[in-house]
């Protein structure tokens, strides 16, 4: 299992990170109001795991390189640090706008929406990216990998779900809600904030 405190750490970034609008939460939106929150889930399902699988493989793979080349991690953590603090700025000039298309799939097969969500989290190169410069970190390899995994994954997979399930559920309330004054803009801003402050934590750690 991971360090306490690491854990103290990962949730709330990794919550506000998640909760903030992207490309899930606005394809979660979309079609909670237009085909129903419960048609909704085999996007999710998809998402869940696509988002699964680029977690796993970005552990092993840079889990890898932590034990077989040190000093290559060490390059690794100072550039996944700064990646991060990358990103928490962008989030800080983000202008708090949603694109939320007025297209309303009227007959779409459950296959066709778990592909969607399965495919939309595989092939999101952003992504990979944050796993990669997220989560490995967070890993002790002095310790089993799998536990500390597993506990990470069941955190990442709770957050996403219940973030998904808050805009597709939320719908033409949430979607107002978004629209109005700078709200969007103050969540981009609280995510960003804690991205350079973890980038900044992973890189000195």
């Amino acid at each position: 299992m991971p360090d306490v405190a690491a854990l103290a750490v990962f949730i709330p970034t990794f919550f506000f990170v998640s909760i903030t609008p992207g490309m899930c939460m606005t394809l979660a939106m979309t079609l909670g109001m237009s085909i129903g929150v419960r048609r909704t889930m085999w996007m999710m399902i998809g998402e869940l795991i696509g988002v699964a699988l680029v977690a796993i493989a970005a552990v092993f793979g840079v889990a890898g390189i932590m034990l077989n080349y040190p000093d290559v991690f060490d390059v690794l953590k100072w550039v996944g640090g700064a990646y991060l603090a990358y990103i928490g700025v962008n989030m800080w000039h983000s202008k708090g706008k949603m694109s939320i298309g007025d297209n309303k799939p009227s007959d779409v097969s459950r296959y066709s929406l778990f592909t969607q969500g399965l495919v939309t989290a595989i092939a999101n190169p952003k992504g990979w990216a944050f796993m990669i410069s997220l989560l490995p970190p967070f890993i002790n390899v002095d310790r089993a990998v799998a536990p500390q995994l597993l506990v990470l994954l069941a955190v990442i997979i709770f957050t996403e779900f219940t973030s998904m399930m808050a805009y597709a559920s939320g719908g033409k309330s949430l979607r107002l809600f978004l629209s109005r004054g700078d709200n969007v803009k103050w969540m981009n801003r609280i995510a960003g904030s804690l991205m350079i402050a973890v980038g900044i934590w992973l890189a000195v750690s």
